[in-house]
């Protein structure tokens, strides 16, 4: 290929790249198909980040974080002044840990006679908005934070009344029997469609006095002068989607407290700026992920179970692929089934779409006739923490500490972690106001050290249930993969308890289990037919979200250049198939391949 058409092509690609970064309108997927045109010939010589360094055009990476604004002139002048509120403690997150904490703080205050202020920001536009409706509660939690739940109306209308466990092989389904003891197990759980119920917890906390403010994204981790946290800013707005200020930008809010709890969920980004400042993971394994996609669907009410659950492993995944199906029959009313498919992230093919996978799974012989003659109403995903008790961090730093999925609490081969988040906030809180009403209380530090939440929370049935199973995810890495960690919960964790006196590791993080492309299959996948399967446009226009054309990418790339010189030389661009939402700038599991 000639070098003035490789300069062409080199100067189309870079207006080309940042506009697929910064717009909406194109995909992530036509940005890699662009990108395979000239990555033979002209690869070597592409540097985006050399390009975005010494040239005038826009970078693709505008966030502040990678390039402060006081080194930007379109900045200068801009007034930077926030306005700050005084509270005992923030919470950031309203989901069901940090709704837990903020019931059982102001529980006890009502308890002691004290007043103590309690906030609450959730960046969603209403409580319960970011969490789709689809899951299975253990209530053990809710009975202990409210032992009248029944009375005060919460939504739990599905107690379950049937387990089904199977293998699936591309045209059949071999049942499995569900042992009593197994995890899987979910006498005396609810289905419930958790966005109602986070709701209802929202209700609980307001009228206890808890401020719950919506809307408000907390953006960045403020610390005093001794290193303690002070508490957070929520998110400016008003800005470019090339990071310029807008005439309507705003400074975001500061909060400030004692102690700051952060229960932001999976991989939250305030987490990750802690685990450096505070070395919190220095002794734990990598966390490893799951990406979990999911949908709501009406159905013939012929084929309606109320109380059912069934669960599957196998196919459409081979057995190296961690990953299952999900099938809940809800009863809200109306015939609902909420089903969904997970995929761990450390999987070795780049060319594997989880999205793909769950929309061919429904085509399965015994799943497909359940949805024929339904709707599908709504569609979502979120990441998952699968690490167990070997990845959670330590959890308490001067000034605040973490709750929930934040540190990975989730009960893997449950494959649930309400119940556990649910009883960290707990914990937390109990913690906490201990040490606010404590008048002999001397801190090293402005900011509260509580120390007391992690020893506590070690002592509960929390940790013992995550001890446990600690060895079931990583037993799925042998030669046998999938069935080997079947094969190992069904003899040790049956018959030990978890009481088996060694503890796997687990082979790395994520991103180090991909194997390179050229080592690789691509793998065909059947056209969707609108009515089983369907494509992503479709199914992220039932999700929800909303992203302005002139806004920053939700995406923060921390080196331009890795898009082009690594991910698609090597893997071939493993982001345009494991994004849910196909903008690489929507969701944030995006970065949970490639982040180090």
């Amino acid at each position: 290929m000639g070098a003035s058409f490789c300069s062409f092509l080199r100067d189309f690609l870079r207006h080309f790249i940042l506009n697929c970064f910064m717009s909406r309108e194109i995909s992530a997927c036509l940005y890699f198909r662009a990108l395979k045109l000239i990555k033979r010939d002209c690869l070597p010589s592409l540097y985006i980040a050399g390009y975005a360094s010494t040239t005038s055009v826009s970078r693709i990476t505008t966030h502040y974080t990678i390039y402060p604004r006081d080194k930007d002139k379109r900045w200068e002048g801009v007034n930077m002044e926030r306005f700050a509120e005084e509270a005992d403690v923030v919470i950031v997150g309203g989901g069901p840990a940090g709704l837990s904490a903020a019931i059982r703080l102001k529980q006890l205050a009502a308890e002691h006679g004290k007043e103590i202020r309690v906030c609450l920001v959730e960046k969603a536009a209403q409580i319960g908005a970011h969490t789709l409706s689809g899951a299975c509660l253990e209530p053990r939690s809710l009975e202990e934070l409210f032992p009248d739940w029944k009375e005060r109306g919460a939504p739990l209308h599905t107690p379950v009344t049937e387990d089904k466990f199977g293998i699936l092989t591309k045209k059949f389904r071999i049942p499995v029997p569900i042992l009593p003891g197994l995890p899987m197990v979910n006498h005396g759980n609810y289905i419930v469609r958790l966005g109602h119920f986070v709701s209802w917890l929202g209700e609980q906390a307001e009228a206890l006095g808890v401020e719950v403010y919506p809307g408000y994204a907390a953006a960045e981790v403020l610390f005093h002068e001794d290193g303690s946290v002070k508490g957070v800013a929520t998110n400016d707005v008003g800005i470019q989607k090339d990071g310029a200020p807008k005439a309507s930008f705003e400074r975001g809010l500061e909060l400030h407290a004692k102690v700051t709890v952060f229960a932001e969920g999976c991989h939250g980004h305030l987490a990750k700026q802690l685990y450096k400042k505070y070395n919190l993971r220095e002794k734990c394994q990598p966390q490893s992920y799951g990406i979990g996609l999911k949908e709501l669907w009406t159905i013939d009410e012929k084929k309606w179970k109320p109380g059912r659950i069934e669960h599957t492993v196998g196919w459409p995944l081979d057995r190296h692929t961690y990953g299952g199906s999900f099938l809940y029959h809800l009863n809200e009313g109306e015939p609902l089934v909420a089903l969904g498919f997970v995929v761990g992230l450390d999987y070795q093919n780049p060319y594997l779409n989880p999205f793909r996978e769950f929309q061919r799974w429904k085509h399965h012989p015994s799943v497909q006739p359940t949805l024929e003659g339904g709707k599908r109403i709504a569609y979502g995903a979120r990441a998952l923490n699968e690490g167990g008790l070997q990845s959670i961090p330590k959890l308490t730093f001067p000034g605040g500490l973490l709750i929930g999925c934040s540190p990975g609490l989730m009960n893997v081969p449950k494959i649930k972690g309400t119940h556990t988040a649910m009883k960290s906030g707990i914990l937390a809180s109990e913690a906490i106001f201990s040490q606010l009403i404590n008048e002999n209380l001397q801190s090293k530090t402005i900011g509260l050290d509580v120390q007391e939440y992690e020893e506590n929370l070690k002592k509960s049935w929390v940790w013992k249930e995550l001890y446990s199973v600690r060895n079931i995810r990583p037993s799925c890495h042998s030669v046998l993969g999938l069935y080997g960690g079947m094969i190992y919960t069904g003899i040790f964790y049956w018959i030990l308890r978890g009481l088996e006196p060694w503890t796997l590791k687990h082979p790395g993080p994520d991103f180090a289990q991909l194997k390179p492309a050229k080592d690789c299959t691509p793998i065909e996948y059947p056209k969707p037919d609108g009515k089983i399967s369907f494509d992503l446009l479709s199914s992220v226009a039932l999700s929800g979200t909303n992203h302005e054309h002139d806004q920053p990418a939700h995406l923060t790339l921390k080196d331009d250049s890795i898009p082009v010189n690594k991910n698609l030389a090597i893997f071939d661009g493993p982001e345009q198939r494991f994004c849910p939402a196909e903008w690489s700038g929507r969701q944030k599991k995006v970065l949970l391949r490639t982040d180090k």
